[in-house]
């Protein structure tokens, strides 16, 4: 069986609560996990302190943590895992703002792959509000920028997933991104 076909089944134990499962899954998706945790970090301000692996052993643990974790595949599983990080990562800011009253700096990202790869440093905390916004207006949009930017998942997995054609979740990106380029700028 290939490491898909074996995720399936371990997140399919893993959902019938068979315990070993979660050990079972971690080291077939620890790599990608790491990918997309480097994802997230590769638009950070330098020094920033959380690394890959931090950010993938923090978002295990709030995995394994919920009790109605339950992805039904492994894109379902690593689109989740990305959302996680992401909070991780908000969080993360959110602690440093805390320590540094009165804000401080601000973890940063940058603009590139959300518009014209321009490269522009934006505040974490200010991405987050503008995917919340844009969640609470049209929330396929803003899951659309979740699996694409944060999960590094391809188009046509994103219409799949969503249930939507791939025209349709192009769509969606740009309009999102344009979205998302306007708050932020």
């Amino acid at each position: 069986m290939d490491d898909t076909g074996a995720i399936t089944v371990l997140l399919q134990r893993l959902s019938a609560g068979e315990p070993g499962a979660e050990s079972d899954l971690l080291p077939l998706v620890y790599d990608e996990l790491r990918r997309i945790a480097a994802r997230h970090l590769s638009g950070e301000r330098a020094g920033h302190t959380l690394t890959p692996t931090a950010l993938v052993h923090e978002a295990w643990l709030r995995l394994s943590g919920e009790a109605s974790f339950a992805p039904e595949d492994r894109r379902q599983f690593f689109a989740i895992a990305a959302r996680r990080m992401r909070q991780v990562l908000v969080d993360h800011a959110r602690r440093r703002d805390a320590a540094k009253r009165g804000g401080g700096q601000r973890e940063d990202v940058t603009l590139s792959g959300l518009a014209d790869g321009s490269g522009d440093r934006i505040d974490i905390l200010a991405l987050d509000q503008a995917l919340r916004t844009l969640e609470a207006t049209d929330a396929r949009k803003a899951r659309v920028v979740e699996l694409r930017y944060f999960a590094g998942i391809e188009m046509t997995d994103i219409a799949d997933l969503l249930g939507i054609s791939r025209a349709t979740a192009q769509r969606d990106w740009e309009v999102a991104r344009a979205f998302l380029f306007q708050a932020l700028t």
